[in-house]
């Protein structure tokens, strides 16, 4: 859905679904817009699912490295710049 510029959901609802979507748009939506969400929807059923498990593509960051996140995590913007921490 990143590729598309929607924002995928994070959790999987509801729970008696093994892993389920379920999409609830506002009522400000417009038929224009839910027809251009299905389009992309549509099109990624389409997709090489191989593809698929490498995704996100069109995006400024590709897919997150959890193991390497948890195995040295950056805890603030100090870290992230190489830092000590108490050094300016």
């Amino acid at each position: 859905l990143m590729d598309f510029g929607y924002h995928p959901p994070t959790v999987y609802f509801p729970h008696l679904v093994e892993e389920a979507l379920m999409i609830e748009p506002t009522e400000t939506e417009t038929k224009e817009t839910l027809d251009a969400f299905v389009d992309a929807l549509t099109e990624i059923v389409g997709e090489d699912p191989e593809i698929l498990h490498s995704a996100p593509h069109n995006t400024a960051v590709r897919r997150v490295d959890e193991v390497r996140a948890a195995r040295e995590p950056i805890l603030s913007a100090r870290m992230a710049k190489g830092r000590k921490p108490g050094s300016l």
